[in-house]
């Protein structure tokens, strides 16, 4: 397997330390499934995908109701009259 060496920042070093801690049980495994999903994710093909980008308000659209209606539908409070 190749060897890579690599300078990270402080803090950087703090949180893959800490993650190592929590989620992995060696810094090797840790490096190889981070790089993984890095590459994975860095090299999607997003071109083959007609939806385009999502809008949360388009995406949830079919959920929300429209607050200047009475969700009720019961009609006016007679106490605001």
């Amino acid at each position: 397997m190749p060897t890579v060496e690599v300078s990270l920042p402080q803090d950087v070093h703090a949180q893959f330390e800490r993650l190592v801690d929590e989620e992995f049980v060696t810094e090797e495994e840790a490096v190889e499934e981070l790089l993984s999903a890095g590459l994975d994710a860095y090299t999607r093909d997003v071109s083959g995908d007609d939806r385009g980008p999502t809008d949360v308000a388009d995406e949830y659209a079919d959920d929300m109701w429209d607050t200047a209606e009475d969700p009720a539908a019961s009609g006016p409070d007679d106490d605001y009259l």
